[in-house]
C-alpha cells in the first residue's frame, strides 16, 4: 500500500530500499519558501541500523503488508516477554529488544496486537492508552493553590511521567501509550 510521505506516522513499517524499517520519528518540515518535507528517522528491522531519509512531500512510501493477532501478555522472564494467542492460546516469547520501550506500558493480561511479517514476529501495538497504578510520588501539600503545576510520579511498571498535585501514591491513572503522559484518573 503505497503511503503519501505525509501520511507517515511513527511505528509505522514501511518498505525502503529493499529492506524493511519502522519509522521511529517523523517531522513534518513546512518552510515559509520552497517544498514542504517529511523528515524521518527509521530502524531497519533486520540489521538494528538506523537511517534518516528527507521525503518530498509528493513522494510516497510503500507500507509494508503486515498481519496483526491479538494476543495477550502473560509475564515476562527477565530476556523475554510471554504472550498467548486469544484465538488458539499459542505462545510466543518476544526478546527485549523487539518490545523495547512498550515493556513500561505491560501488565500481565494486557491485550495488544502482535504484528508479523511473513510468519515472523516483527513488533507489539500497544492499545492508546493504558491505567497504571502510582507506586511513588510527593505527598500532596494542602496549601499549593496553582492547579497548572505537575509533580513528578513513578508507576508500577517504572514509567516515569508528571502528574497533578491532587494524586496519591495508590491511585490509578489512565496513561498514553504514544508518549507516556498522564490524560486522567482511573474510574
Amino acid at each position: 500500500m503505497k503511503l503519501k510521505a505525509t501520511q507517515l506516522r511513527k511505528g509505522m513499517i514501511i518498505e525502503w530500499n529493499n529492506d524493511l524499517y519502522q519509522l521511529t520519528e517523523v517531522f513534518h518540515n513546512t518552510p515559509g519558501k520552497g517544498q514542504a518535507s517529511v523528515q524521518t528517522k527509521m530502524k531497519n528491522i533486520k540489521t538494528g541500523n538506523n537511517a534518516e531519509y528527507r521525503f518530498r512531500s509528493d513522494e510516497t512510501a510503500v507500507k509494508a503488508s503486515l498481519d496483526s493477532k491479538e494476543m495477550e501478555y502473560l509475564y515476562s522472564d527477565g530476556d523475554n516477554f510471554h504472550f498467548m494467542d486469544t484465538q488458539t492460546y499459542e505462545q510466543i516469547a518476544l526478546g527485549t529488544d523487539m518490545v523495547g520501550d512498550a515493556a513500561l506500558f505491560l501488565l500481565p493480561n494486557t491485550k495488544v496486537n502482535v504484528v508479523f511479517y511473513q510468519g515472523a514476529p516483527l513488533s507489539i501495538e500497544l492499545p492508546g492508552s493504558v491505567v497504571l497504578k502510582i507506586v511513588e510520588t510527593e505527598p500532596t501539600m494542602k496549601t499549593a493553590t496553582v492547579t497548572s503545576s505537575y509533580k513528578p510520579a513513578i508507576l508500577e511498571t517504572g514509567l516515569k511521567t508528571q502528574v497533578p498535585p491532587f494524586l496519591n501514591e495508590g491511585d490509578e491513572i489512565r496513561v498514553d501509550t504514544t508518549d507516556g503522559k498522564y490524560l486522567e484518573r482511573a474510574k
